[in-house]
């Protein structure tokens, strides 16, 4: 899974980081995406805890969200996944908190190439994200106008690991026309993750990007970087721990906790 294509406010552009893919990650806890699929009649379930704190001269909002995640295996190289997410923001008082379900999205993995010998695999992963109302658009619950976004994923698996790279583009699209000219709404990610097998049943990452900044009023361009750890006590159950932070986000500072439960079954 992988974030939210949700309001860039409150939560900064660090929120609109997760629109590339969509609600939580799709190996969790990373931004950054894999090639790997469940296989014809493989399912992944997936849900996870985020809190996000955004700062800004005067203000700090605090985002609690959990993205829930269904991924289905159709053939062995190619999966369908459908989601949404259970948000909660706590502005700067004495503005009123708001609660409630974001964007429902639909999406695609294929894996269209896989070399065994060398171990190195792309897919491409497009993804539909339906709007809500426009009530819940201004209350920053999400777009009110349906968006989209592409990905292209590459895997490669070495001898102490993998490293996952990404390349994403997405369209956000409003319905209110003041966010529509405050905001980029044409968004792009480039993105790895090296990943260690670090002892048995435990993975630790590093997961680092460019992408574009929303806020208009800012440099076109910021990053992030994230450490994660994963601990799989089965091949079918995943536990993970991540830590984001953006930079190069003016005087903007945004952190994200994420924590997260895999399971697959058939």
């Amino acid at each position: 899974m992988a974030g939210t294509f949700s309001s860039p406010r409150p939560g900064g552009a660090l929120a609109t980081l997760f629109l590339l893919p969509a609600t939580a990650w799709a190996f969790q806890p990373l931004v950054t995406d894999d090639t790997g699929t469940q296989g014809a009649a493989g399912n992944e379930i997936e849900v996870a805890y985020n809190r996000t704190s955004s700062k800004s001269p005067g203000t700090k909002d605090i985002t609690h969200e959990v993205p829930l995640e269904w991924t289905r295996g159709i053939t062995d190289a190619l999966d369908l996944s459908v989601g949404l997410s259970r948000q909660r923001i706590v502005p700067t008082a004495p503005a009123t908190a708001e609660h409630g379900w974001s964007n429902t999205f639909l999406g695609a993995k294929w894996r269209f190439y896989d070399d065994e010998p060398s171990k190195l695999s792309f897919a491409l992963k497009p993804e539909i994200q339906f709007p809500v109302s426009r009530d819940k658009e201004v209350r920053g619950l999400g777009t009110a106008r349906t968006s989209y976004s592409v990905g292209l994923l590459m895997t490669q698996e070495t001898g102490l690991g993998a490293v996952h790279a990404n390349l994403m583009a997405a369209r956000v699209n409003y319905a209110d026309d003041v966010l529509n000219l405050a905001e980029r709404r044409t968004l792009y990610r480039l993105s790895v993750a090296p990943v260690w097998d670090v002892a048995e049943n435990w993975k630790l990452a590093l997961d680092a990007g460019l992408m574009t900044n929303p806020d208009r009023a800012a440099k076109a361009r910021m990053g992030y970087v994230e450490l994660g750890v994963i601990y799989s006590p089965s091949t079918d159950l995943d536990f993970a721990l991540g830590i984001v932070r953006d930079i190069r986000d003016g005087n903007a500072r945004t952190t994200q906790v994420t924590l997260g439960v895999t399971g697959r079954f058939r």
